[in-house]
């Protein structure tokens, strides 16, 4: 063996001392949840079915602390120390890179579970997708990169539409990655984008004030938690101007949004329950492969289409997986 190989491999063994003594039996488990967005919004009921499939049923064989930001990422940091002080076997932090983060910073012993939209090695959170090494592993999304296959559905959807009101959220860790993919993707279907940052209910009100008065045509508003809290407000604005809009999950259009493109939340949950059992029956997260999620979900309401004045054409309703009558 060459000497550094070895020194790099006495290295992972001395990060994975420290994890290991974070192994619990069924019986012992308390899992901490830091969660970026409002109680009600993740989907649970996966995550806690993934759990009990491995012996963790909350309330029985496992404790859950939850923690929840509320929208509110610079609340995650104190958030995740105190899940630290509670000394919890396991962080699972969700479900954008600002709840990652903040547990990585927390703790480098304590193991890490995250769900982001993004390549978390571009994050650092781990060192490479199959080897992730430290303690932190997890499920990528790949929200930010269909960005360019949501704007093209919209417009295949509106071939109308030349300019794009794109509603962003500053304070969204990956804020400026999914700038870049927007500009991207709007110079090359050739339609213009109007980037308006809100990071409020109010700031939501007032942007879409904004989008009439530049009389965009459409709206593509980009993955991030508060505004998946404030979904009712952003689809109701959107129909109340007639803008038709697309989304990065499903809830948007469950809530009368017009159409959405992206993962499926309830896997990816599902997948964050499954690593987190893992990890509680001894796995060292280091060695844990993230998770790549590959299968997205193409949903329309036919109802807010109609109010809209909208024909789906026949070969984009053949493609959708779900439709909302």
């Amino acid at each position: 063996m060459r000497r550094r190989d070895f020194i790099k491999s006495i290295g992972g063994a001395v990060v994975a001392w420290p994890l290991a003594a974070h192994a619990q039996q069924p019986g012992k488990a308390v899992i901490g949840f830091l969660y970026a967005g409002s109680p009600g919004l993740a989907p649970m009921t996966p995550f806690h079915q993934a759990l009990a499939e491995s012996g963790y049923v909350e309330g029985k064989s496992a404790t859950i602390e939850y923690r929840y930001a509320e929208g509110q990422y610079d609340r995650l940091p104190e958030l995740a120390a105190d899940l630290v002080r509670r000394q919890v076997s396991v962080i699972v932090a969700t479900p954008n890179p600002s709840a990652a983060l903040a547990a990585k910073a927390a703790t480098a012993t304590i193991p890490i579970v995250f769900a982001v939209a993004i390549d978390p090695t571009k994050l650092g959170l781990v060192d490479s997708l199959n080897r992730p090494g430290g303690n932190a592993t997890g499920v990528n999304y790949f929200i930010s990169e269909l960005v360019a296959k949501r704007m093209g559905v919209l417009r295949e959807l509106v071939p109308t539409a030349a300019r794009f009101g794109v509603l962003i959220n500053p304070n969204e860790t990956s804020s400026e990655s999914f700038r870049k993919e927007v500009i991207t993707a709007a110079s090359t279907i050739g339609v213009h984008a109007d980037f308006v940052q809100a990071s409020d209910p109010k700031e939501i009100e007032a942007a879409f004030t904004t989008f009439v008065h530049n009389r965009d045509d459409a709206l593509l508003v980009l993955p991030d938690t508060l505004f998946a809290n404030q979904r009712v407000q952003i689809v109701t604005l959107a129909a109340r101007h007639a803008i038709p809009g697309i989304y990065a999950v499903r809830e948007y259009v469950e809530a009368g949004g017009l159409i959405s493109y992206g993962t499926r939340l309830a896997e990816v949950y599902r997948q964050l329950g499954l690593h987190t059992a893992r990890i509680l029956k001894g796995a060292n997260p280091g060695d844990l492969p993230v998770v790549q999620m590959t299968r997205f979900d193409l949903v329309i309401n036919l109802r807010a289409a109609r109010v809209l004045g909208i024909e789906v054409p026949p070969m984009l309703l053949a493609h959708t997986d779900d439709v909302i009558e």
